[in-house]
């Protein structure tokens, strides 16, 4: 039996958000639906739901934002087989559990601050951080989360997390019948003296051929995986953190892998992807290397 996808909930517009889009996912790739509230999530992002003017008891809260979820869901999608799940834990603690036996948690985002809206709350970063499986965070905007671009792009880094990466998003681009943008950023060391503009044109174009090269050997076998998806390579200069960042602003989803996780504790995220994740104009998929 396939792996179910798991989405976390509290209540809020952000995880609601990230409902709709777990749904939505969840009927494309013909995945069981787990809803997950835990019921100390409001610990971490500092957000109750509110229903009427009082706050009712924690575990009537609970049930509520339950039921309401279920019942989202399943109006979304009947097609979906949905199972809700309420855990007496934290929110970080019970989605890296439900990690270990899922195909893709989906969590929300949520903004903190002079910038709300594009710093990503301590949940979603733990998350991403630190599970066992490929994590989504829904965030960005509304034409992005509603898959209105047609496009996932796909950061190409480090052979080894590329290689899954390459995968995931050749999989959900298939699955959206959409196409993928691989993405290799290179730089160019500045020339000195400055003059010498002939010498510093001829390295940039070393830079760009062996880029595109990685490109091409990166995405040879995964991409024979999926001989119906296009594919448009992007060798592009400038650091990825930033490069990439941009090219969601045209994408449904940005799709990027990570090292090895060693242990249970810290952030294993790189600069690339925790930029991506605070500041991502679309959804974000981390994929780990395992």
């Amino acid at each position: 039996m396939k792996l179910p996808l798991v989405v976390g909930v509290d209540g809020s517009d952000g995880s609601l958000t990230a409902l709709d889009w777990a749904v939505d996912e969840a009927a494309r790739l013909g995945l069981r639906l787990r809803i997950v509230h835990a019921s100390l999530w409001e610990r971490y992002e500092g957000a109750v739901p509110s229903f009427g003017n009082e706050r009712p008891a924690d575990g009537i809260m609970a049930e509520r934002v339950m039921a309401s979820a279920e019942q989202r869901a399943r109006k979304r999608a009947p097609e979906v087989d949905v199972h809700p799940v309420l855990v007496p834990e934290d929110a970080a603690a019970a989605l890296l559990r439900e990690s270990h036996e899922a195909a893709l948690v989906v969590t929300g985002s949520s903004g903190r601050g002079a910038v709300t809206g594009l710093l990503l709350g301590s949940v979603g970063l733990s998350v991403a951080g630190r599970a066992h499986c490929p994590v989504v965070v829904v965030r960005g905007g509304a034409k992005n989360v509603r898959g209105e671009c047609r496009r996932v792009v796909v950061g190409v880094g480090d052979p080894d997390e590329s290689a899954v990466a390459l995968r995931f998003a050749l999989r959900e681009a298939q699955a959206r019948k959409c196409e993928v943008q691989a993405v290799r950023a290179w730089r160019c060391a500045e020339q000195q003296p400055a003059d010498r503009t002939h010498a510093a044109g001829d390295t940039a174009y070393a830079h760009e051929e062996r880029a595109a090269a990685f490109l091409a050997e990166a995405l040879a076998e995964p991409q024979s995986e999926y001989p119906n998806v296009p594919v448009d390579r992007t060798a592009v200069e400038g650091p990825a953190h930033k490069v990439l960042p941009e090219l969601s602003v045209d994408a449904d989803l940005l799709v990027l892998g990570s090292g090895k996780r060693h242990g249970l504790f810290g952030l294993q995220l790189g600069r690339v992807s925790h930029t991506a994740l605070h500041h991502s104009a679309c959804p974000v998929a981390v994929v780990p290397h395992a």
